[in-house]
Parts: structure tokens; C-alpha cells; sequence
């Protein structure tokens, strides 16, 4: 039984779904970002009880088939964003996310748009931007290595890209960068 969770964008999201599923005696055989699955069906009593004390923390049992493949799409993409070192992608994001959703693209896209109110690409760049912030932050990288390092074409493809979103360069983000950064989960 696989159930989809909504909010689940991180290492420490999978860390208190798994130790909430602990705390109630579940045992799954594998959480991921979005999604934690069950050797056996949950009964309806544990699952009301999982989503309450999921809830608590933030997230959201999904049960809508649609809003599991918005989920899953937000999760690649944060994934392959947030979740590595360099981003130096080699296929379009529309072709992974074809690969691990087997529906048609467009179909993903289209829901996407409708539910979301932006387009896949615009989620994406909201992520990578989010991601050039990071990293001005930690200040361990120039603007140049932080470019190639997302995927960018070139340093200037990325400071439009970051004052379009931001209203700032992103060397001016570096001296006003206090509280100028949003948890994924509110993207």
C-alpha cells in the first residue's frame, strides 16, 4: 500500500514521518520524499490515525489521484534541485518526471497549471532561485560556481533570472539577505 504525503520536501520531513509511523507501532517498508509505503493495507482506524498525527506536523495524506501526481512532480523537482550538489542536468526536467510518472506529460502539466496556479517551469525556477539563495547565504561559493552549478548557461542568465523573481540582483540580495528566504514547503 503506498500513500502519497503532501509537504514532504526534505531529509528531515522523511525523518518525523518515519518517526511518527514509529510512534504508533507502523512499520513501513520504505519512506520517501511524498510517499511512504506499506508492506500491508493500513486499516481505515490507522489510517485516520496517521493522518492526524501527520497533520501535527504539517503534512497532508493525500487520497486525491491528482493532487498525488502534483506531489510527486513538487518532489522530483525539489529532489533534483535541493537534493544534490550540482544540478547539471543532461535531459529536461520534462522527460524525468515523464520517465518516474508513467501518465502522459501534458496531462501532468495541464493539472499541474490548473491546480497549482503556475506552470511546472515557473515551480522550477522558483526552486532554483530559492536554491541561488541558499547559497548566497552560505556565501561559500561566487556567483559564477553557483551558476554552473545549477545548471545555468552563464552568470547572466542567472542574475535575470534571480532580479525577475526577487526584485534584487543577487549581489544585492547578498547584503539584505536576512529573511529574504522561504521554506520549501511554502513555494
Amino acid at each position: 500500500m503506498k500513500i502519497a504525503v503532501k509537504n514532504m520536501v526534505c531529509q528531515r520531513c522523511i525523518m518525523v514521518v518515519t518517526q511518527e509511523l514509529a510512534n504508533h507501532g507502523l512499520v513501513p517498508e520504505q519512506v520517501q520524499l511524498g510517499e511512504v509505503t506499506f508492506k500491508e493495507s493500513l486499516s481505515e482506524e490507522q489510517l485516520v490515525l496517521l493522518k492526524h498525527r501527520l497533520a501535527a506536523h504539517g503534512f497532508e495524506v493525500l487520497d486525491d489521484r491528482k493532487a498525488m501526481i502534483i506531489e510527486k512532480v513538487k518532489n522530483i523537482i525539489v529532489g533534483i534541485i535541493h537534493g544534490s550538489d550540482e544540478v547539471v542536468l543532461q535531459r529536461n526536467f520534462s522527460d524525468i518526471i515523464a520517465q518516474q510518472i508513467p501518465v502522459e506529460y501534458n496531462y501532468i502539466s495541464s493539472i499541474f497549471s490548473t491546480t497549482e496556479g503556475i506552470t511546472i517551469e515557473q515551480f522550477i525556477i522558483l526552486q532554483r532561485i530559492e536554491r541561488v539563495k541558499e547559497l548566497l547565504v552560505y556565501n561559500e561559493l561566487s556567483l559564477s560556481e553557483i551558476a554552473y552549478k545549477l545548471g545555468y548557461s552563464n552568470v547572466q542568465h542567472l542574475s535575470t533570472q534571480f532580479k525577475k523573481v526577487t526584485g534584487l540582483t543577487p549581489s544585492h540580495f547578498k547584503l539584505v539577505k536576512e529573511n529574504k528566504r522561504q521554506s520549501l514547503d511554502q513555494l
